[in-house]
């Protein structure tokens, strides 16, 4: 990993996703395809041309070998994955236009024993940033404390960190995830927080000012908010607000994962000489642009698109 000058690490799940574009009830096929939230912000960066290496562990049951050749068809590097004799983790998904069902499977998956013992202080020295998510300290308690002692250490090397909560009530537990957050905000630099989703149903905050300053004490550097109640982005940093709106909100068709792909986009930036203001909106359109085609990834923009659009 070192030799090949990996900019960003993600500590993720990747999880096998079977879909339908009709209702389950009537799908008599299922299209095989991959996703989690972390991997769908690998993937964005991957397409904008980031160096990213993906943790995680997969299980031998016969998906293991789908999974590691579609990250790599990504460009995204695999060489921190290993694999051990678990089940992978899935989810079923309808996207019919008139009803969206969603079934997850991730009970004693292969991501379940991920632990310290999968990153090395050396590996996190050799990169700009590290990013994970709320979802991969829910799996276990041994993928929790690989969250908090690898922020920890790549705070003590002057490796920027980023965190998303990804609060999901449908597998995650509103009290536990705050916990999750709590004990590793003093080694985070970059929060990204859905408005909605985080701050009210985690610290029962709807004021965006309270929200930063609460953050800002917290030592965080650089606080994103997305609000679908505001229509775009809050960026706090350095005691300044500042907002952009959604990019083309009025031609979006499926928001699926978006929140994944803007964190994507803004990594990338933030790791490539951007300004957090210029990161912000360049990572609007990234995701804006993913919204106006069905599929999580599948619809995930490469730059090409992006910079002709921007």
């Amino acid at each position: 990993m070192e030799q090949q000058k990996i900019d960003i690490a993600i500590i993720g799940e990747c999880l096998i996703e079977l879909s339908s574009n009709g209702t389950l009830a009537q799908s008599s096929t299922l299209n095989k395809y991959f996703g989690g939230d972390t991997v769908t912000t690998a993937v964005a960066i991957a397409r904008l041309g980031g160096s990213v290496t993906y943790l995680t562990k997969v299980g031998n049951d016969g998906f293991s070998e789908f999974i590691i050749s579609s990250l790599q068809k990504e460009n995204i590097d695999t060489s921190l994955i290993k694999t051990n004799d678990e089940q992978n983790g899935m989810y079923i998904v309808s996207k019919a236009q008139d009803k969206k069902e969603i079934l997850y499977y991730k009970r004693k998956t292969a991501a379940t024993k991920l632990s310290i013992d999968d990153i090395s202080e050396d590996c996190i020295k050799n990169i700009k940033l590290l990013y994970t998510t709320g979802v991969v300290q829910s799996l276990s308690a041994s993928s929790r404390e690989l969250v908090r002692e690898s922020f920890r250490m790549a705070k003590e090397n002057d490796v920027l960190t980023a965190y998303d909560p990804n609060y999901s009530s449908c597998f995650m537990n509103s009290t536990d995830t705050k916990e999750f957050l709590e004990e590793i905000v003093e080694y985070t630099d970059i929060i990204f927080l859905s408005l909605k989703g985080d701050a009210v149903r985690l610290y029962e905050m709807d004021s965006v000012d309270k929200i930063m300053k609460y953050f800002w004490d917290k030592g965080v550097k650089m606080v994103v908010i997305k609000s679908h109640i505001d229509n775009g982005y809050y960026l706090g940093y350095k005691g300044e607000i500042n907002f952009t709106e959604f990019y083309n909100s009025s031609k979006a068709i499926d928001t699926t994962a978006s929140g994944d792909v803007f964190n994507g986009g803004f990594l990338y930036a933030i790791t490539t000489g951007h300004t957090p203001i210029d990161a912000m909106k360049f990572a609007s359109v990234v995701s804006g642009l993913q919204t106006q085609n069905y599929g999580a990834i599948q619809s995930i923009p490469y730059m090409k698109n992006v910079m002709e659009n921007a």
